[in-house]
């Protein structure tokens, strides 16, 4: 099951379990949509792997399948990240 991460881990910028703008890679990185394409050029900076829009859990499923409240907030090196992706 899905945690459905609280805020994206580069900008913060709060993520609820029912926004559309949540992006996330296979390992459950959480970005905003506006991060993965005009930041990390689709390319999720902690694993190499690419991004797909979030699901929505059905609110009615919220009680007996609570979201998480960890924030995980660690801004990317931008510079870094783009030399990685040139060098690949």
């Amino acid at each position: 099951m899905l945690e459905i991460r609280p805020t994206c881990e580069h900008c913060n910028k709060a993520l609820p379990f029912n926004a559309e703008d949540a992006m996330i890679c296979t390992f459950e990185c959480t970005f905003c949509r506006d991060c993965v394409s005009n930041v990390l050029e689709q390319i999720c900076p902690n694993c190499g792997g690419g991004f797909e829009k979030r699901p929505i859990r059905p609110e009615s499923l919220l009680e007996k399948y609570p979201v998480s409240t960890k924030v995980i907030h660690k801004p990317v090196d931008v510079v870094l990240h783009l030399k990685r992706i040139k060098e690949r």
